[in-house]
């Protein structure tokens, strides 16, 4: 059997390479090096247009998909003002990834969503989000600045397919995101930080649709991307 073919979504942001200084579309190499331990053959999803057509088109040909790490998504899709810490929006980026989504789910494709991914997960729910935790938690050990991560503990339901993939109830994570799911319709909390911050969801049902608000392409630890590339080749 071929490894299966596994997509990430990408960022759309300036960068500067050899002697080039322009917009391109990238992504942090954990993610492809995860996705490989795993057993899967990672392939680099920009976005788009037009977005639903596009999505429908790559959804046929993969066999799993990453929504990956990013910018804060655009809260006018859960019709609430920008809190003046939410980041620019990228229109493309959120159209992207929620026609990916919609397409997904239409043929029931494992889906993986990373930190951004869990929350852009939720938002096309229904849901919404947290804008600042900062401002509620009165903290920012779940975002220290910079490049950096916060390690935080993160409680799971025993009777989860997360907690199950992970052979634990508790764990230690790798956090960098000042912003958190509020409301997620259809989906099920799974994990919880020791401040009551949700860390993961799953949908219902025997699919694979797990996301989770950590980063675990950055701990070398591959255990949910080998069960992503698992539930792709039909053997989970």
């Amino acid at each position: 059997m071929s490894a299966p073919l596994i997509g990430l979504t990408t960022y759309r942001e300036p960068a500067r390479w050899g002697v080039w200084d322009q917009l391109a579309d990238l992504l942090p190499t954990s993610y492809a090096l995860a996705v490989e331990v795993g057993g899967g053959v990672p392939v680099l999803l920009p976005p788009a247009m037009p977005y639903d057509e596009a999505a429908m088109a790559v959804v046929r040909r993969l066999d799993g998909l990453v929504v990956s790490g990013g910018a804060d998504v655009d809260p006018a899709l859960y019709d609430e003002p920008a809190h003046p810490a939410t980041g620019a929006p990228r229109p493309d980026r959120d159209a992207w990834e929620l026609a990916l989504l919609r397409a997904a789910e239409d043929v029931d494709l494992p889906v993986l969503g990373v930190c951004r991914g869990l929350q852009v997960m939720a938002v096309a729910a229904g849901g919404s989000l947290v804008q600042h935790l900062p401002e509620t938690l009165g903290t920012a050990a779940h975002d220290p600045g910079g490049d950096g991560f916060g390690d935080v503990a993160v409680r799971l339901d025993p009777t989860s397919t997360l907690a199950r993939l992970l052979g634990a109830e508790r764990t230690g994570v790798r956090c960098h995101h000042h912003q958190a799911v509020s409301t997620h319709p259809g989906l099920t909390p799974v994990a919880w930080a020791d401040d009551g911050t949700v860390e993961a969801l799953e949908r219902p049902g025997d699919g694979f649709w797990l996301g989770v608000q950590w980063h675990p392409e950055v701990y070398g630890d591959a255990d949910l991307f080998q069960a992503l590339v698992r539930a792709a080749s039909g053997t989970v």
